[in-house]
C-alpha cells in the first residue's frame, strides 16, 4: 500500500470529508476518491455535512430573493414621470409580490403607463383584455421590480403633500384620470367626482385640491366631490381630465349615448352656468 492511500484512509478514518482530504493531501479529487470510495463517512459525521450544506443552500437563496435576471432602473428621486406612474399604479394598478399590472378600458391610459414603464423597465408587458368589460390590462412579472415600486409608493403617499406642485399636480392627474368622472345634468348637476376605497387616500387627493385652489368635500364612504362653476373652472385649470380619457358611451345607461372625452364633459358643464 502506497504512502498516498495510507493517508488518504487515516484521514478518512478520522471523519474527514472528501473536499478536506484533497486540501490536506494536494492531490486531484479523482485521485483522493480513488482510494477512500469503499470507506463512507460516519453518521454522525454526514449529518454534520448534510446541514452545512442545507444553510449554505439556504444563504445563498436568501442573497438571491427578490433578484432578477431581468434588471431595472430604480425609482431614486421624485420627478413628474415618477410620480404619475407610481399614482397610476396605486389607483387603477395593483402592485403584488410578483406583479405589477395596470387596469383600464382607455387604451390612451394604458399606453401612457407603458411608455411611463419604460424609464423605469426596458421589458414589455404582458397584455390581457376582458371581452365582457372591454378592460385592458398590462402587467409586468417582475419580484424585484414589484417590491420597489411598493415601497416607492407607499413612500410617495407618505411624502406628496410635502412635495413641489407639479409633482402634486402629477399625483391629481392620475387620480382623476383613473377614479374621477364628470357627473352633469344640465340645469340640474355639475360636478367632479372621484372614487377611491382608502379614505386617507381621499383626504390626500382634498389637501392637494386646496392646494390649486380647488375646494372638495368628502362623501363618506368613498367619494370626493368638486362642485360650484370656480371650484370647477380652478379644476379645469389646474389639473383637468387628460386627452382621450373618455365617458363609457356603450354602457345601458348611458346618459350621452356616445363616449365623450370627460374634459369635454367639464367644458360643458362649465358653460351651462348661466353667470
Amino acid at each position: 500500500m502506497n504512502m498516498l492511500k495510507e493517508r488518504c484512509i487515516a484521514l478518512r478514518r478520522q471523519g474527514h470529508t472528501l473536499p478536506e482530504i484533497v486540501r490536506a493531501t494536494g492531490r486531484s479529487k479523482t485521485t483522493v476518491y480513488f482510494h477512500i470510495q469503499d470507506l463512507p463517512l460516519a453518521p454522525e459525521k454526514l449529518a454534520v455535512v448534510r446541514r452545512a450544506a442545507g444553510q449554505r443552500i439556504r444563504q445563498f437563496a436568501l442573497a438571491r430573493k427578490g433578484k432578477s435576471a431581468r434588471e431595472f432602473i430604480p425609482v431614486t428621486k421624485w420627478t413628474p414621470q415618477n410620480v404619475l406612474l407610481l399614482g397610476h399604479l396605486l389607483f387603477d394598478g395593483e402592485i403584488m409580490r410578483r406583479v405589477c399590472a395596470y387596469n383600464n378600458r382607455s387604451e390612451a391610459l394604458r399606453n401612457r403607463v407603458e411608455i411611463l414603464m419604460q424609464s423605469v423597465y426596458a421589458f414589455a408587458p404582458s397584455r390581457y383584455r376582458n371581452t365582457k368589460t372591454g378592460v385592458g390590462r398590462i402587467a409586468y412579472f417582475n419580484v424585484a421590480l414589484s417590491e420597489h415600486l411598493h415601497d416607492r409608493a407607499r413612500m410617495l403617499l407618505g411624502e406628496i403633500v410635502t412635495l413641489q406642485k407639479k409633482l402634486k399636480r402629477e399625483f391629481l392627474r392620475a387620480f382623476f384620470d383613473d377614479e374621477g368622472c364628470m357627473d352633469f345634468m344640465p340645469s340640474k348637476r355639475r360636478r367632479v367626482r372621484g372614487y377611491q376605497k382608502d379614505l386617507t387616500i381621499l383626504r390626500i387627493v382634498k389637501a392637494l385640491l386646496a392646494d390649486f385652489g380647488v375646494e372638495a368635500r368628502i362623501v363618506e364612504p368613498n367619494e370626493i366631490a368638486i362642485i360650484g362653476k370656480q371650484n370647477l373652472e380652478r379644476f379645469e385649470i389646474e389639473i383637468n381630465f387628460s386627452p382621450g380619457v373618455c365617458i363609457n358611451g356603450k354602457r345601458t345607461n348611458s346618459r350621452w349615448k356616445k363616449s365623450l372625452e370627460k374634459r369635454e364633459l367639464l367644458r360643458m358643464a362649465i358653460a351651462s352656468y348661466k353667470n
